[in-house]
């Protein structure tokens, strides 16, 4: 091993954080723990790893789970399309590899919802296979370490940090040296002001030479970020049963629930919500009051911004109206087992009748 390689092995083994899926590299773990965490802290991640263990123990007992389950489980997490893909990859195994992960990159990379990064992470945690991973913290170790100005959202900057990532990589011990990185970054190393004093790799780190370590690593600009405003329609009857919606189509949270929904490109006035096609075509056959509408919600994703308004709408008799399929009658006690996302989650916690 290279200096650099050894004092990070030596560090990692005094402050590494005691982990399950440390602990048993077991593929399903390593999997499942990188899915959970692409998107997520490590103190909110582990809590959702031990109920989905707990829940199915193994790559089969998740995949005879349905896919609306695993939604619920996966609920607060955000980014719902790791959940889908979590299912889909877990059938997909299963069908087509006996129920145990394949071993090399190529092979883990086709299967559902496994990029480079995943698949060298299960590959070289797993199975000891000398792939380097390169996420958010990698690439700012990486960054500092070589005073590195290209910014890494670029194609040239994905694939410089890749080829820095490999070639630093100690490939005797390919799963730990990645799991250094990785909690390098995440313990020492951190965005805003870290302590480099007490860095392993001080010694070795370009930018904390030549005074750039808050510059690093540099991004382009982010996208627009676009805001979309949704008025909820929250129809109730007499026998407490509320109207419930489920989003297909390609759009933010598949398959989750929601209530019916008016979209516009700017905040609309109860009259003209009253006046809208879709609610006339809900509610027109029915005796309806609106007994208030909430002040808006601001809820953030990546790319785009909801503003929510909720019309809170009383209804005398069940609605003849609805016909689709994607709209359905749910009652209160039976809320609580429907996959929905933050924002309707937090209403109904604050709005429970």
């Amino acid at each position: 091993m290279n200096e650099i390689q050894t004092a990070l092995a030596q560090w990692y083994e005094t402050h590494k954080r005691e982990l399950p899926w440390r602990s048993n590299p077991s593929p399903y773990y390593v999997w499942l723990s990188e899915v959970i965490l692409q998107q997520t802290r490590v103190n909110q991640g582990l809590d959702y790893f031990i109920r989905f263990v707990e829940r199915w123990p193994s790559l089969e007992d998740l995949s005879k789970a349905s896919e609306e389950e695993v939604l619920k489980m996966w609920q607060g997490l955000g980014y719902y399309s790791r959940a889908r893909n979590l299912h889909q990859c877990a059938r997909q195994i299963v069908e087509n590899h006996g129920g145990s992960f394949p071993a090399d990159f190529e092979s883990l990379r086709k299967l559902k919802g496994i990029g480079d990064y995943t698949a060298a992470a299960i590959a070289s945690i797993a199975f000891d296979k000398p792939h380097a991973v390169v996420d958010g913290n990698v690439y700012r170790v990486l960054s500092r370490l070589y005073d590195i100005d290209t910014p890494i959202n670029t194609k040239e900057g994905i694939r410089l940090f890749g080829q820095l990532a490999e070639q630093l990589l100690d490939t005797e011990h390919p799963g730990r040296h990645n799991q250094a990185m990785m909690e390098l970054g995440a313990l020492q190393c951190v965005p805003n002001n870290p302590d480099c004093l007490q860095c392993p790799l001080q010694s070795h780190c370009l930018a904390l030479a030549h005074h750039t370590v808050e510059e690093r690593p540099k991004k382009e600009k982010k996208l627009k970020i676009k805001t979309r405003y949704f008025h909820y329609l929250v129809i109730r009857t007499p026998e407490n049963g509320i109207y419930l919606h489920k989003r297909e189509g390609n759009d933010i949270w598949k398959n989750l629930y929601d209530f019916p929904c008016i979209e516009s490109d700017h905040p609309m006035k109860s009259d003209e919500i009253i006046g809208s096609e879709y609610f006339g075509s809900l509610l027109s056959e029915s005796g309806f009051v609106i007994n208030r509408i909430s002040l808006p919600h601001m809820h953030k994703l990546t790319h785009q911004t909801i503003i929510a308004t909720f019309v809170e709408i009383k209804i005398s008799v069940f609605l003849p109206t609805i016909k689709t399929n994607n709209i359905l009658l749910a009652f209160e006690n039976e809320l609580g087992t429907f996959p929905v996302p933050k924002l309707i989650d937090n209403y109904l916690t604050n709005n429970n009748h």
